[in-house]
């Protein structure tokens, strides 16, 4: 890592993380050249990196020449004894080493050298080979073909003498490595959504993924969670997982799988996308919706490397109340929504929740975003589970609340505001007005289904109305006529207060579909 790594934000947050963990085989090596993009570096960065690694817990090496690869050798070498810290190894270099008038430049940092250069460097460095021929000496150090090859086959015999003794033990190994749930999760997960659809509970969907969390991680040993300092709140924790610590003298963990990360959101989402990378478990992690824009390049990374993360993001609208606009979030949801391959979900109650978590825990290709309320959501009665899965299904028809006749409009809505489509939908009967409630707790899935079921569900020629506690750019894609939502930021108040002043009621989410059907 470089001079500008060491600036980044997230470089505080997992240096400090490694030295508490005691991370021993970690190592890193710091390419201490003094130079960036805009230039030398020490008017705008004077740490003393030394200190600071001190200070967080490593074990700290060099300076040392990062141009002479025997000591760089011997050093790393040194790292690997460290039995409770991780190290640093400070390597003193030139950027651009060579080049006589472009060395310790910024120019040697983004520029071509050109061929005049180039072959003045050739001369200074006493290299005589052509462009890309890699010399027999210099192939046949770096040709680790038959070291690995022989590594490898130790590592088979090994794990063939493991097998006999403990079959049962590397089978789980292997199906957790391979990425494959257990043969029991699909009995699981639908035994988790039929039971939250039997209790019917009115609870805050935070609370609704904390209880189907508990049947997943007790049936899951790979599910490892954690929090950025929320865990309360974003309700990550369970039975059975146990906070992760490690013994203050040798490091040794105790076998804890949920993690308590600390005010490190950028830190905690970029640490699951390396333990989904390694393979094994199933990483999840919380923090408030809000806190999302933090840890946004590492969620961005998980989606581009198809990841199977999933984000826990709580109080997920201006439902949280007095907090104010800050802690409210206005636009994330749909910002989420734009990231490709991110699938985002916001549960209804807790049958949806049980299920999205299901599906979250299925996609070995993709991460997952939950947003999940603060605030209390009634059970929405519905007939079946099986379409939920779809992203969107008909939740209401206009006959289960007294009007036989095909319905006039449709509203769409998402989390906390289906309660609300709920209400409008049996003020609008009391007018003679049938409508169809349509639940979406994700549109990312929902766009993913046929053409055929996206129809059932959003019939041509009917109306469709949006409702959703966020900005209401992203609705206009279904073809919606009208959008109850908010465009500004929020206000500090009790969250009914806020539910009508911003005109989340059942009154103006019927009113707007009324005005709809008049024009």
């Amino acid at each position: 890592m470089g001079d500008g790594c060491l600036m980044e934000g997230i470089s505080h947050e997992a240096v400090a993380l490694a030295g508490a963990w005691k991370l021993n085989k970690l190592i890193a090596l710091y390419d201490d050249n003094g130079i960036s993009i805009d230039g030398q570096v020490a008017p705008w960065f004077i740490d003393n990196t030394a200190q600071r690694f001190t200070a967080c817990g490593w074990n700290v090496l060099g300076p040392i020449d990062g141009h002479n690869a025997e000591l760089v050798a011997s050093t790393i070498a040194e790292a690997r004894q460290s039995a409770d810290k991780p190290t640093l190894i400070v390597c003193k270099t030139a950027i651009g080493q060579g080049s006589p008038n472009r060395a310790n430049t910024a120019k040697a940092h983004g520029e071509p050298l050109g061929a005049e250069e180039i072959q003045l460097a050739r001369e200074s460095l006493g290299w005589p080979h052509q462009p890309f021929v890699i010399p027999q000496d210099v192939a046949a150090a770096w040709d680790a073909k038959a070291a690995g090859a022989a590594a490898e086959t130790r590592w088979d015999e090994q794990f063939a003498a493991y097998k006999t003794a403990h079959p049962e033990l590397a089978s789980e190994l292997v199906r957790r490595m391979k990425g494959e749930l257990p043969k029991n999760f699909n009995q699981v997960a639908v035994d988790t959504a039929v039971a939250a659809h039997a209790k019917a509970e009115t609870v805050a969907s935070r609370k609704a993924s904390q209880l189907a969390l508990e049947s997943f991680t007790a049936a899951l040993p790979e599910m490892l969670g954690g929090s950025a300092d929320l865990t309360g709140s974003n309700l990550t924790n369970t039975k059975s997982t146990p906070n992760l610590r490690f013994d203050a003298v040798t490091g040794a963990g105790n076998g804890g799988r949920h993690i308590n990360y600390g005010v490190r959101e950028f830190g905690m989402a970029a640490i699951m996308n390396g333990i989904a990378l390694h393979g094994g478990y199933i990483p999840y992690g919380g923090t408030f919706l809000t806190f999302s824009d933090y840890s946004r390049n590492a969620v961005r990374m998980a989606a581009l490397m198809k990841l199977r993360v999933i984000h826990v993001f709580t109080h997920d609208s201006i439902g949280l109340g007095e907090d104010g606009p800050t802690h409210q979030s206005v636009e994330h949801a749909a910002s989420l929504r734009l990231i490709p391959n991110l699938d985002v979900w916001r549960p209804g109650d807790t049958a949806e929740t049980a299920v999205a978590w299901a599906v979250a825990l299925r996609n070995k290709s993709q991460p997952t975003a939950l947003l999940l309320s603060r605030q209390n959501i009634s059970y929405a009665p519905k007939g079946g589970l099986g379409d939920i899965s779809k992203g969107a299904y008909v939740l209401a028809e206009p006959g289960e609340v007294g009007l036989k006749k095909k319905a006039q409009a449709v509203i769409i809505a998402t989390g906390s505001e289906v309660q609300l489509a709920l209400k409008a939908q049996e003020l609008l009967a009391t007018r003679k007005i049938a409508v169809r409630v349509v639940s979406m707790p994700s549109t990312t899935t929902f766009d993913q289904q046929s053409a055929a079921y996206k129809s059932s569900v959003l019939p041509a020629g009917v109306p469709r109305i949006a409702v959703e506690m966020g900005v209401t750019g992203g609705w206009w894609k279904y073809g919606c006529a009208a959008v109850v939502g908010i465009d500004t930021y929020g206000e500090s108040a009790p969250a009914p207060v806020l539910f009508e002043f911003f005109g989340f009621t059942p009154g103006n989410v019927a009113d707007t579909v009324e005005q709809v059907l008049r024009k």
